[in-house]
Order: C-alpha cells, then structure tokens, then sequence
C-alpha cells in the first residue's frame, strides 16, 4: 500500500509504546503528540487527525502523497510504528462487516502483487480491540486467511512469511494494512519541558541535542565562534545544523555568540593550561544566562568523558561548578564511532565533518591541565571580571529562528538579543 496518493479511504494508522506506559498522564501526551502530527504536516493535505483506542488516525486528503508523509512521520518523536492502512466503516453487522474484511483484504492482497510485490507464503494478524465484535481474532485470521490462500494459491507460514496482513478492528471502524514503517520512538517533543542546547558545529553536540529531543524536551540553541580573530565558518555550521534539528522540533532559535575578544580576555590574565577550563566556565555561563530567558529547566552539552582534556572527570566537576542549572551529557557514555554513526542516521554528520574556524582552536594551550581543581580554576577566575565577560557575551549574541515546514517559515530573520 505504497500509492503515491491516496484516496479519501486511505489513511495512517500510528502506535505508540513508551506514552501507552503513562497510564493518568497518557491524554496529555496524546495529545501533544497529534498537535506536533499536525504541524508536521502541515503542508501535506493531511486531513483529521483523531485518537481511538490506543492508536491514532491520521486522514489523507484525496492528493496527498504518501512518501512525503512517510518522511514526515519517520522524524515525529513518540511513534512507535506507523502504516498506510485501508478504512473500513462497520455497518452494525458483524457478519457483514467480517465478509467486508475478507474482500478487502482478498483485493488488497491482489493489488499488491500486481503491483510487482510477489510473495509465496503469507500470514493474516489481527487485533480485535473492539471487543463486542461478533468474531475473536483467530476467527478473523481463520476467515480471511483461507480466503487470501484461495485467490491468491499462496501458502500460510505463521513463522516467517513473505507478506503480513494485519488487521486491526475497533469500534465503528477496522483497519487493513501490510507495511510496519518504524517510528523514532521516544515521547512527543514538548512534554519534559526545556532545555538550552551549548551547539559547536562539530559532530557531538547535534547528536546530543536530538537524544534530548527524543526524550521529549524543547531546545534552545548556543553557538559560540571566533569572531573577530576567525571566520564564521563554524556558525553558518551551527545555522545549518538548527535548520536540521527543527526538523523535529518545528520551532527553534539559535544564539550564536561571537566569543573571540572573551577568549583574548583570559588568555591575557589566566595561566596556560586553565584557559579551556575557564572558557568553558564562561560558555556554561552565558548559555545558563540565555537559557534561563526562555525558562530552560537544564543545559545539555555533546561531551563524552575523557574524549578531549576538558572532559576528563575532574574537569567536567570544575566545569558543573560554573552553572546553578543541572547540566545533562546524553553521550557521556559513548564513543566517537557510536556517535557518528547517531550522526551520520539523524543527518547532521555531514554539516558537521565540514572544515571551520571553530573558536575551540583558539588560544588553545599547548598542554591544557586534564586534572584541574577547583580550588586552582577559582584562583585564577579571579582575576577576571567574570561578570562584564559574561553580560559582553550575552550582549553581542545574534538570534536567528527557524520554523519546519518551510511552508510555515517566515522570512529569515537575525537580530541582536534583547538585554
């Protein structure tokens, strides 16, 4: 059932796993979850979106193309599977309706291996979820199956058959589809509250972003690059990277903040190997301050333990310090090759393994300390003026905004932040 459209009978039938587990809260994330279906699709002439019975139905209007819903919906966080399926309205007789299945499904089955699609052994699942239906689902499998067997001459195999037909019967309505397309999984984006996202052009903090998303947060973005002493490489990275992850979020906006004369600042008062700590510190700082306008909960950043001489495990304690929000490391566990390939399947990789400026390689010390303390990293941030650092970065960050669909996406905007 693959059309490139679909008539006014045609339709997506999506499962969710983890939300089912919420049990009083279950509404709620029900209902987010079709809210974020509907601006996902917002330019695909998607019908009604409706909940029944631990599944939602999502309408397809005569036009609307199946692949690029497929797409859409492969990228809405809370599914666990969807299918395009076949309506079929109960007429009140269970035996009326139980020949409307088999007929359907007997033509279905037809349609589909004329359509190139052979197979030699098949097996009909169904789910009776409506439980007044006249017949139980190994009547239905029974029914249907010898049906499917005499027009088709295909054999019955339960065990690994080459086409499954599934049906799944509720009230008022049943459902025929063939293909499981997998969801992301996860909770609908929204429903864990908010989070500010430290985003480098690099491969790791993308990644990190879209383990928070997936786990249902909104997130804000902070970039920080070089200017004045480099390019702005590695924020056009950052811009590109947002523009990927609003994908799944629909909504973003992304603070780029130009962090060279910050970093020249320490550099000229801190000694050698503590500059990255206490670049860091100022980063947590700034992105906490930025965060915090838009009522982020924590700070997420792309950091793996011992990946680099900042994120050995004193050094990640000095750097926590810095911040009264909790700050979350979804990688902090995995290494570069888990990561890359979580890059390489969510689509950021390729932005990311792009050659920048990035103001990480600026006045990097020789040996930077791996096992600072934070007695000795207070010491030396006092004599800087911690606050004026930070308010400066704040005050010259830029905000840019995205929107997903581009249909809905107002014109490109980047403006100074408001104080």
């Amino acid at each position: 059932m693959t059309h490139p459209s679909v008539s006014m009978m045609r339709c997506v039938i999506v499962h969710y796993h983890e939300i089912a587990l919420k049990k009083g809260n279950r509404p709620y994330y029900v209902d987010r979850m079709i809210k974020n279906l509907n601006q996902a699709t917002a330019d695909l002439n998607v019908g009604k979106i409706r909940k029944v019975s631990g599944r939602v139905i999502m309408e397809l209007e005569a036009g609307s193309h199946w692949d690029k819903v497929r797409h859409r919906l492969r990228m809405v966080f809370g599914i666990a599977n969807f299918s395009l399926c076949e309506r079929l309205p109960h007429t009140g007789d269970g035996s009326a309706d139980l020949e409307t299945l088999k007929e359907a499904a007997g033509r279905a089955v037809l349609e589909w291996r004329s359509a190139g699609n052979g197979f030699e052994t098949f097996r009909v699942t169904a789910r009776r979820a409506y439980k007044q239906f006249p017949f139980e689902s190994p009547e239905i499998n029974r029914v249907i199956g010898g049906h499917i067997k005499e027009i088709s001459g295909a054999s019955v195999n339960l065990d690994r058959p080459d086409l499954t037909v599934h049906l799944e019967v509720i009230p008022h309505e049943s459902f025929l589809y063939f293909d499981k397309v997998a969801g992301p999984g996860g909770l609908p984006i929204g429903v864990s509250g908010r989070v500010c996202v430290l985003l480098s052009g690099g491969i790791d903090s993308p990644v990190a972003a879209y383990r928070m998303l997936q786990r249902g947060c909104r997130a804000w973005f902070v970039h920080f690059h070089g200017a004045p002493f480099l390019s702005r490489a590695s924020a056009e990275k950052a811009s590109d990277l947002a523009e990927i992850l609003t994908e799944y979020q629909y909504d973003s906006k992304l603070y780029s903040v130009p962090f060279g004369e910050i970093q020249r600042q320490v550099v000229l008062s801190a000694p050698s190997p503590l500059r990255v700590i206490l670049y860091r510190r100022l980063m947590i700082r700034i992105a906490e301050a930025i965060g915090r306008r838009h009522r982020a909960q924590a700070l997420v950043t792309g950091e793996s333990l011992a990946q680099v001489a900042s994120q050995t495990l004193s050094n990640i304690g000095v750097i926590q310090e810095a911040a009264a929000l909790p700050i979350f490391r979804p990688l902090i566990g995995m290494d570069k090759n888990e990561i890359s390939a979580q890059a390489e399947r969510i689509g950021t990789y390729e932005i990311s393994i792009r050659p920048d400026q990035d103001c990480c390689s600026l006045f990097v010390p020789k040996h930077p300390a791996t096992r600072s303390t934070l007695e000795e990293v207070k010491a030396a941030e006092s004599v800087l003026d911690v606050d004026p650092l930070v308010s400066q970065g704040i005050e010259s960050a830029t905000v840019e905004e995205f929107h997903f669909p581009e249909a809905t996406r107002p014109a490109y905007r980047e403006e100074p932040v408001s104080p």
